[in-house]
């Protein structure tokens, strides 16, 4: 039996079809709040239930042989903010020390490639990066931050913990709209024109979900292993998205300033009025002030790993957003319908 917390997620749903088609027999850790229509339910065992409850934890592990721990919020606001270390944090602790109490084969922590980032490198991030508490930008990454350092000091002194540092998933399937799938998708709908100068490192779910299981096969507890692929810039993102869609392409740059106190403006009307996520968070915008260029070739060389190009990824995507009616009644035409994949046919070079 093999645990998946967070199983319902964009990359958890991924990682389970990856493991049923295996053979694996998998059990599902997830909250009841989130939807289940992707995960093949007559095919698993499912646990409805929250990580910060230790008896629902310890009930989770009981005779697994091996955890994958992705459950989290992966958002860069929410209205409470201490909920960040609750889950993130000690959720994490839980997971990971129920199931070494219970005995299992190997523990695969999910981290993130946020916490990665200094203030004023101009070099690229590899996966033995070293970052201090100064280093980490808002409530979300500090919790992710927290999480990690617990980890890989258990992988350290001899514990079975593995670390995975995902850098952005993009790709089909991605109910729980993620930061960068609705990033994308506010584009595809028209809603979004401007663009930060940032860049990020996009890699697609299904190859982080290989990544993952290789990981846990070969990994050496204690280090990190980072699973990014390409380094692209917001802005070359939403010009793919122009071609893809026949949509225009972005033209006005936002100041990082003016990004920064919309921002803040963003996150006062959610907190206050709306309750619901703010259109821009403070976390995400100062990020785009560091450099997020990756270099993951050491860990995709150990896992043998080779990701699909993400302009395949990113044309997927936007097929995906059409089947699933997102783009609406009026949706541009979507050239990979008509003229064949864009990722063979040229047109995003």
């Amino acid at each position: 039996m093999i645990l998946v917390t967070g199983g319902a997620g964009f990359i958890g749903n991924h990682l389970v079809q990856l493991l049923l088609e295996r053979g694996e027999t998998v059990r599902v850790l997830d909250l009841p709040t989130v939807p289940l229509s992707q995960l093949p339910l007559h095919r698993i065992e499912l646990i409805l239930g929250d990580i910060r409850d230790k008896q629902t934890v310890r009930r989770a592990v009981h005779g697994c042989r091996e955890v994958y721990h992705l459950a989290a919020n992966p958002n860069l606001w929410t209205q409470q903010r201490g909920s960040f270390r609750q889950v993130n944090y000690l959720g994490a602790v839980h997971v990971i020390d129920a199931a070494l109490e219970a005995g299992v084969r190997r523990v695969l922590h999910t981290s993130t490639e946020s916490i990665l980032t200094r203030a004023g490198q101009s070099d690229v991030i590899r996966e033995e990066q070293q970052v201090v508490y100064e280093d980490i930008i808002g409530p979300y990454c500090r919790s992710k931050y927290f999480a990690e350092r617990y980890a890989l000091r258990l992988g350290r002194a001899g514990a079975p913990v593995v670390v995975v540092n995902p850098t952005l998933p993009v790709g089909p399937g991605d109910l729980g709209r993620s930061p960068p799938t609705q990033m994308m998708l506010d584009f595809c709908q028209g809603k979004r024109r401007e663009y930060v100068d940032a860049d990020l490192n996009l890699i697609d779910v299904r190859d982080v979900a290989e990544g993952m299981i290789r990981v846990m096969e070969r990994g050496q507890p204690g280090r990190r292993y980072l699973l990014g692929y390409e380094n692209m810039s917001i802005f070359s993102v939403f010009r793919l998205l122009a071609q893809l869609t026949g949509l225009p392409e972005p033209r006005w740059r936002v100041p990082y300033p003016v990004a920064l106190a919309a921002a803040y403006v963003s996150e006062f009307i959610a907190d206050v009025f709306t309750h619901r996520a703010p259109a821009a968070t403070v976390t995400g915008v100062r990020l785009t002030r560091r450099r997020m260029h990756f270099d993951p070739s050491r860990s995709l060389t150990e896992l043998e790993l080779h990701p699909r190009p993400v302009v395949q990824s990113i044309t997927e995507t936007v097929a995906w957003f059409g089947k699933m009616g997102w783009l609406g009644p009026s949706a541009p035409r979507l050239f990979p319908y008509s003229r064949g994949p864009v990722w063979q046919s040229g047109i995003a070079s």
